[in-house]
C-alpha cells in the first residue's frame, strides 16, 4: 500500500511516500480502507519537524481518517461498513490516516453518521469536531444566542472556520478574529458578522470593557488573556489551542470578579459518548455550503508541500486528503 512515511536522519525529520507491506501494519481489530485524510496543524508540525509530536519513527502520520472496513474481529462493525476516526494518539504513537490502509483499535471508530460521507467527515475531521466540542462546552456553561455576541479567534483555520459556520447555523452573533485580510471574505461567507485583527488582541490590562458572553479560542497567550479581560459576567471561554504558545499572562480578575469561565477542550481523549453526540450534531447542522465553501483537497503526494504551507499561516480552511 501507499502511505507517507516520517523518518528522522541526524535529527531532521523526511517524509516520502513509500509503498509499505499491509502486513507491517501495527496492533489492531479493524483494519480500514481509508477514502479521505485531513492535513491538520498537528499533522503539519510532525511532518515539517517544527513540533515534537512524534518520538518514534518510523511512523505515518495523520490524525484523522474515514473510509470502510476492510476486516474486523469486533463484533461492532462489519466488512464495508463507513466509518471515521479522529484522536487517540493516531499519527502520533499509532501509525496514521495518511495511508491506503490503517489498523487502529474498535475503541477509536466512530460509525459514519448519516448524511456524511468520507470527504465530508473529513472536511469537518478533527477540527471541525473540536470546534462542536467548543461549541457544546459554551452551550453547556450557559451562553445562548441571546446572551450576546460571541468571539472565534484563529478564526480561518480548521477550527476556526468550522466554529464560525457553526455559531452562525444556531442563531449566534458571531465575530471573527483573523491576522489577514485576504479572508475577511470567506469569513463573512460562512456567517462571521464582523472580523477583527488580531493585533487588537495583543495586550491588555487584567479587565477591559465587557463586550463578549463567550469565546472560542484557538491562539492561547496574550490573544486568550485580553479575551479573559474582555468577557461579560458569567461569560464563558472555550479554549482548543496554543497557536501562539502555552504561556497564559493574565491574573485571578475576570474569575472573581466577572464569574467568567475558562473551558479547556480535548478532541483526542474525548470519550465515546461525547464524540458520538457531537458529531451527530456535525451532520445535522453544518449546511450545506461549508463543504463548498471550507475546503481544498489535496493528493497524498502533496502533504508535505501543504504542510510547510499550513505552518507558514498560508492555508485556509481544511486542507482534506484524497487517498483513495
Amino acid at each position: 500500500m501507499q502511505a507517507l512515511i516520517l523518518e528522522q536522519d541526524e535529527g531532521q525529520t523526511r517524509a516520502e511516500v513509500q509503498t509499505v507491506a499491509t502486513s507491517a501494519l501495527p496492533e489492531g481489530n479493524v483494519t480500514v480502507d481509508i477514502n479521505y485524510s485531513g492535513l491538520n496543524y498537528k499533522d503539519a508540525l510532525a511532518i515539517t519537524g517544527k513540533g515534537k509530536i512524534i518520538r518514534k519513527f518510523p511512523m505515518i502520520p495523520g490524525i484523522d481518517f474515514a473510509g470502510k472496513v476492510y476486516s474486523s474481529e469486533d463484533s461492532r462493525f462489519r466488512i464495508g461498513q463507513p466509518v471515521l476516526l479522529t484522536g487517540w494518539g493516531v499519527g502520533e504513537n499509532h501509525w496514521g490516516g495518511l495511508a491506503k490502509q490503517a489498523r487502529v483499535n474498535a475503541d477509536w471508530l466512530v460509525p459514519m453518521p448519516e448524511g456524511l460521507d468520507a470527504r465530508k467527515a473529513m472536511i469537518i475531521g478533527t477540527a471541525g469536531f473540536t470546534a462542536m466540542l467548543c461549541v457544546m462546552a459554551l452551550e453547556e456553561a450557559g451562553v445562548t444566542p441571546q446572551s450576546g455576541e460571541v468571539v472565534v479567534t484563529g478564526a480561518s483555520g480548521g477550527v476556526g472556520s468550522t466554529a464560525v459556520a457553526l455559531l452562525h447555523q444556531l442563531g449566534y452573533q458571531v465575530a471573527a478574529v483573523s491576522g489577514r485580510t485576504s479572508t475577511h471574505s470567506y469569513l463573512q461567507q460562512l456567517g462571521a458578522e464582523r472580523i477583527l485583527d488580531r493585533d487588537a488582541f495583543s495586550d491588555s490590562r487584567p479587565l477591559e470593557k465587557q463586550t463578549w458572553a463567550g469565546a472560542i479560542d484557538t491562539v492561547g497567550g496574550k490573544v486568550l488573556a485580553t479575551l479573559l479581560a474582555q468577557m461579560n459576567y458569567g461569560g464563558c471561554v472555550a479554549a482548543c489551542g496554543l497557536a501562539s504558545g502555552p504561556s497564559l499572562p493574565t491574573t485571578v480578575m475576570p474569575f472573581i470578579l466577572r464569574n467568567v469561565r475558562l473551558q479547556g477542550v480535548d478532541s483526542v481523549m474525548a470519550p465515546t459518548a461525547r464524540r458520538l453526540a457531537a458529531w451527530e450534531r456535525l451532520a445535522k447542522e453544518l449546511p450545506e455550503t461549508f463543504y463548498q465553501q471550507a475546503a481544498t483537497e489535496i493528493t497524498l503526494d502533496q502533504v508535505p508541500e501543504y504542510a510547510s504551507a499550513i505552518i507558514n499561516n498560508e492555508v485556509r480552511g481544511r486542507t482534506v486528503v484524497k487517498i483513495d
